[in-house]
């Protein structure tokens, strides 16, 4: 074809283009997103990572915040059906109860992509793929951590749990892994347990509950997340106790407010969960689309921090 050519069929598809623009211009994907809401620090910088992301890449985004609640997640994954969306994210606020929307969105053959919890479901078909972290082996780096504190103490170690919200993966999980750690140490042992919602407000709550009952007597805190963490922290200073000098205090997320509290000496360690999942879902998204194989499972990677390198650590940190 001769340079004369080109430049008559490169004018002929430009003038084309212009008159009908929609049939040359690319479909945009389109992701329904179930949120489970905006319980934490951490929650709020997973979505701003995620709205940040689908508009860095191009990606339509209907985003829905449940505010914890799962029949809000469920209402939301039908609309999104109905409007035909490409793929649906969801970040489950508990594990079971899906099978019957998720069923719904495969028999539309829409991909669904769950982030940050799993789903616990025996039908591994009704989900592409599962990204986030590994709640387990969080539980199980808190454990170790106290361990390895505690190796010189002879005597008892007794601890006060906050947990996740009830039912939710993060809570089933940094549970477990935390006590397949402890329990081969015949010093440890959990006290008190109860679930303080992922949330700060509950977090104070509960642990005023756990000193008017142990008082003293309470020689660790394990918070499932950060904010509990830094809810209980108020709590203890109330009751005239100094947070990680009389009562350890470990929590995971590795939020600011986390960086902060350990820099001022109140929390002993934080193990990190990022939330920081847009840029991969995305990435994720648009392999669906194009039909390219996802892996079941994509892990995020992640580590733990000590208040000995808060001070190093804190301006490094993006959540």
């Amino acid at each position: 074809m001769t340079i004369q050519r080109r430049a008559v069929l490169a004018a002929t598809l430009v003038a084309a283009a212009i008159a009908h623009p929609a049939a040359f211009a690319q479909k945009k994907i389109v992701l329904g997103f179930s949120q489970i809401g905006a319980e934490s620090e951490w929650r709020t910088a997973n979505t701003e990572s995620i709205k940040q992301a689908a508009k860095d890449a191009g990606i339509e985004l209907k985003f829905s915040d449940a505010q914890q609640k799962q029949e809000n997640q469920i209402k939301a994954i039908r609309s999104f059906i109905a409007q035909k969306v490409d793929v649906i994210g969801l970040s489950p606020v508990v594990e079971t109860g899906w099978d019957t929307v998720l069923q719904e969105a495969k028999a539309a053959h829409i991909p669904v992509i769950l982030t940050d919890r799993a789903v616990d479901s025996k039908d591994k078909s009704l989900y592409v793929t599962f990204m986030g972290s590994d709640f387990v082996e969080e539980g199980r780096k808190a454990g170790r951590w106290l361990v390895e504190k505690e190796k010189d103490n002879k005597g008892e170690v007794n601890i006060v749990e906050l947990q996740g919200t009830v039912g939710s993966a993060p809570a089933i999980d940094r549970k477990k892994g935390f006590e397949e750690v402890i329990s081969k140490d015949s010093r440890m042992k959990i006290i008190r347990s109860q679930t303080g919602d992922f949330t700060r407000a509950k977090g104070k709550e509960v642990m005023e509950a756990f000193l008017k009952a142990e008082g003293k007597n309470i020689n660790v805190l394990y918070a499932h997340n950060d904010d509990m963490a830094i809810g209980a922290i108020q709590a203890i200073e109330e009751a005239g106790l100094k947070p990680g000098k009389d009562i350890t205090i470990i929590s995971i997320d590795g939020v600011k407010g986390a960086f902060e509290a350990m820099m001022a000496g109140k929390l002993n360690v934080t193990v990190e969960c990022s939330p920081l999942l847009g840029p991969q879902l995305m990435a994720a998204v648009k392999d669906v689309v194009a039909g390219k194989p996802v892996p079941p499972r994509i892990l995020t990677k992640e580590g733990i921090f000590p208040q000995e390198v808060a001070a190093a650590e804190f301006p490094k940190r993006k959540y």
